[in-house]
């Protein structure tokens, strides 16, 4: 398959775009694998949730292409259009950001999961909106583990009375709960966030059996996540590349875009 690329995208992508994807995608399977191994976890219990967070529509295609049909993204907004554009090719979306009630009507037409469910509000407009459509949506609940006031997400603290009250929203499957871990280069803080996420999800799945599932880990920690129980990992930069936009942070470990391979020069 090839699409049509414009200076941007290849200053970003490259001129191969297909084979950037297909080989970073490698490179992030076999980095699964070896941490799954590094803890006596098989590599089929993790889910890759790859996010396509500023990736145009067209080079999803080429994603699809290269084996990936789960996309998630931050913004409800962008992931509307690109599910309009892409119609046509079996994709699963989730949505991982924060949502605004207003937002849900759109939310409930395509998504299949939503990973940043944070309030009763919202689950109350979620269950109201799925239920005129008549269908179900599974959900995970955010916790902000780290405790910085830039994230969103429950408190620890309030986990538990928030997942008691689930159950009066039918239509909301929870599957597991979901965090981002503290920016550090100091792993042991990251890893921290972590630990405390399994365990709530302990706690959390005797009230909802459901609930089995951590959401954590990014491209660069997902390892450190599943060393720490794991079941879905949220992977953008190291499968497409360094983002264009202010909070794009170099990763450590993260395969630097083509023209800075060449050089050497990591971002």
């Amino acid at each position: 398959m090839t699409v049509d690329l414009s200076e941007e995208d290849v200053a970003r992508f490259g001129t191969d775009p297909a084979r950037a994807f297909a080989a970073n995608l490698l490179t992030v399977r076999d980095r699964i694998a070896s941490a799954c191994r590094r803890c006596g976890r098989q590599p089929e219990e993790v889910r890759l949730l790859p996010v396509t967070k500023t990736v145009p529509a067209p080079l999803l295609r080429l994603a699809f292409a290269a084996g990936l049909s789960d996309f998630a993204e931050n913004k409800l907004q962008e992931a509307r259009d690109k599910q309009v554009e892409l119609a046509d090719l079996a994709i699963r979306w989730s949505i991982i950001g924060h949502l605004q009630t207003n937002k849900v009507k759109y939310l409930v037409r395509f998504a299949a999961e939503f990973h940043a469910l944070d309030s009763l509000r919202l689950a109350e407009e979620m269950n109201r909106r799925l239920d005129a459509q008549g269908r179900d949506l599974d959900v995970f609940v955010q916790v902000n583990t780290s405790g910085e006031a830039s994230k969103y997400g429950l408190p620890p603290a309030e986990v538990i009375p928030f997942v008691e009250r689930l159950a009066d929203y039918p239509r909301l499957k929870p599957r597991g709960l979901m965090t981002l871990a503290i920016f550090s280069a100091d792993t042991d803080r990251v890893r921290t966030c972590f630990r405390l996420l399994r365990a709530l999800r302990d706690q959390t799945a005797t009230l909802h059996p459901g609930m089995t599932q951590l959401s954590m880990g990014m491209s660069g920690d997902y390892e450190a996540a599943i060393e720490e129980g794991a079941d879905v990992v949220r992977v953008g930069q190291a499968i497409f590349g360094p983002r264009p936009t202010a909070d794009a942070f170099y990763w450590p470990g993260l395969i630097p875009p083509p023209d800075q391979q060449k050089s050497g020069n990591a971002p």
